[in-house]
């Protein structure tokens, strides 16, 4: 067993994880209510990115804020599935084989 080669893997593998979280920033997901009246976009990374809201949500505070609630959730979940399928895609294909822990990313 190669103890450097397998380290210098692992570097590699570190690095195209933490390239793949910055491309994660960028990917964009959009989510709306049923309706259409509140729509979010989120990154793979689940960071807010805009909420635009039709106006006559803003008369009825407690269905906003129950839109905003079942919409961010929707869009969180999505960006989570996005951004594990992007990691673990990496982790699978870069990631050296060490002995006893070959069912760590299955």
């Amino acid at each position: 067993m190669d103890l450097m080669g397998m380290m210098g893997k692992l570097k590699e593998t570190q690095q195209k994880i933490e390239d793949t979280k910055k491309r994660l920033d960028t990917v964009l997901i959009d989510e709306q209510s049923s309706d259409g009246l509140l729509k979010i976009t989120v990154t793979a990374n689940t960071a807010v990115k805009s909420i635009t809201i039709a106006d006559e949500l803003l008369e009825d505070k407690e269905q906003l804020e129950d839109y905003l609630i079942l919409v961010l959730n929707k869009a969180i979940a999505r960006a989570n599935q996005v951004n594990q399928t992007e990691l673990d895609a990496v982790a699978k294909m870069d990631m050296p084989m060490i002995p006893g822990m070959d069912n760590l990313f299955k």
